[in-house]
């Protein structure tokens, strides 16, 4: 496939200049399936771009020929060829808002350039929100041409189904799906009829030549304006200070509120329940592509995510009567395994995940993007579940420590899993591995496995070269119910 993509990419690249290319260099992936490649030749270069989805291509195609008529900073289209799904843009270089505040983050000019460009950004954004929405072609727009109700649910399920359910976080399905649609009426109770970038964000933002331009638009559709203030706001990896991101909105506000009939109060009286919905969506593509797909780019982000979700509880923005949302994010919030992502990022020790878990329930997600490590069966050991006296209790409880103590069957099963984890350790110490997944496993996940797990967790606490994450996935479920 890749041979037919350039050679696809060739012929258009040669229809265009009416020279060969000299080089064809594919970009870095991104968040979607399209691929791009930066093509050059003696006299000219541009980014080609492969999309099996015609589509999304036509939106894409259509909103820039829009953009380039308002005078917005967007790529040039140079030619294109839908049939075969390629086409060429300018070519803006390599850098991006979230590139240039990454490398200005321990500067003392940080607050000054990043003010500077993201105020300059939002300027643009009002332009493309409202000056290129009175005459745009919304029926172009794909999937939908508007952020209705159906749009809204995608992303809540989204969220569901790749984030909540994977990181395994209890939650009651019929309270959650009222929660849902509740939620989607009082984010469609504000005016909808702007341009909707979807995702206008720090590494959509391209620096070149001083000037800023603005990229990935084709999921744009009739919207709120809040949304795309929220998306670059509340970027999860750009990770801004809230007292910039506070001075950021009110400066956008103030310049929409002198250009058009919006009330500052309206703005903001929905501002952070689309925030939370921004949060929802990417935190499905987190869960998405770094659980399910096990690309350790995306869980890296997690953590920052989970800072913002947290301000929003802690400063009481939370919307009113959505009891089993606010219960899931709370269980995500105290999730430490969730947490710790990019504390491993920086460490330059081995990270030792030690898990317990139910097998009804099923074994924990890794969440390093690493995969493999261990998984150990418990059910084999005398369950103290079966006696009365212990039926409420759990392996961190000391009369169940007392008696799992006891047993013989145990001692050997912990030396026979120290035995089979040290050299694991030694040996991915060695070769520079950063994270190390062990999980235990028993009926009910509240004794056995437990037990099991904090004996593992103490005795590698010991070791002076490893950091130890442990946690208890169905005594989590109890203290959030």
């Amino acid at each position: 496939m890749k041979n037919i993509i350039a050679e696809r990419l060739t012929n258009l690249y040669k229809s265009w200049t009416g020279e060969k290319p000299d080089s064809i260099s594919p970009l870095p992936k991104s968040a979607s399936y399209r691929r791009y490649f930066r093509i050059k030749s003696n006299n000219k270069n541009a980014i080609g771009v492969y999309n099996a989805d015609r589509k999304e291509n036509e939106a894409f195609i259509s909103f820039t020929k829009h953009f380039l008529k308002h005078n917005l900073h967007v790529p040039q289209l140079y030619t294109e060829e839908l049939d075969n799904h390629v086409y060429l843009l300018e070519d803006l270089g390599d850098t991006t808002l979230y590139s240039l505040i990454s490398g200005k983050r321990n500067d003392d000019q940080f607050t000054s350039i990043v003010l500077e460009h993201y105020k300059r950004s939002l300027k643009e954004l009002i332009k493309f929100q409202v000056k290129a929405s009175q005459d745009l072609d919304y029926s172009v727009c794909y999937p939908r041409n508007s952020f209705d109700q159906q749009s809204i649910m995608w992303d809540l399920n989204y969220f569901k189904y790749y984030f909540v359910k994977l990181t395994q976080t209890p939650f009651d399905e019929q309270k959650l799906e009222d929660d849902f649609n509740s939620f989607i009426k009082l984010l469609l109770s504000t005016e909808t009829n702007y341009f909707m970038y979807r995702d206008f964000q720090s590494r959509n933002i391209m620096i070149k030549d001083n000037e800023l331009y603005f990229i990935d638009y084709q999921g744009g559709r009739k919207g709120a304006l809040q949304y795309d203030v929220a998306s670059l706001l509340y970027d999860a990896k750009a990770d801004l200070p809230q007292d910039l991101r506070n001075e950021l909105l009110e400066f956008y506000i103030s310049l929409l509120t002198d250009s058009t009939k919006i009330r500052k109060d309206e703005f903001k009286k929905y501002f952070y329940s689309y925030v939370l919905i921004r949060i929802f969506q990417s935190m499905g593509t987190y869960g998405f592509r770094g659980v399910h797909e096990n690309k350790a780019h995306f869980l890296k982000s997690i953590p920052y995510a989970i800072n913002n979700l947290e301000y929003i509880f802690q400063e009481n923005l939370f919307p009113e009567r959505l009891n089993e949302l606010k219960s899931v994010l709370r269980s995500i919030i105290s999730n430490n395994s969730l947490r710790k992502t990019s504390e491993v990022e920086n460490s330059n020790k081995l990270t030792v995940s030690v898990n317990s878990f139910s097998y009804n329930s099923g074994i924990p997600t890794d969440l390093s993007g690493n995969g493999g490590g261990f998984v150990f069966d418990c059910r084999s050991l005398h369950n103290p579940g079966r006696h009365d006296e212990f039926k409420m209790l759990t392996g961190k409880d000391k009369p169940v420590i007392d008696f799992l103590n006891k047993e013989n069957s145990v001692k050997e099963f912990l030396s026979n899993v120290y035995s089979i984890i040290e050299p694991a350790i030694k040996n991915y110490e060695e070769r520079g591995f950063k994270h190390l997944m062990i999980n235990f496993g028993c009926t009910g996940g509240q004794h056995r496995s437990v037990f099991c797990a904090e004996k593992v967790s103490k005795y590698l606490r010991k070791l002076d070269n490893v950091n130890v994450i442990t946690r208890h996935t169905e005594l989590e479920k109890r203290e959030s119910s």
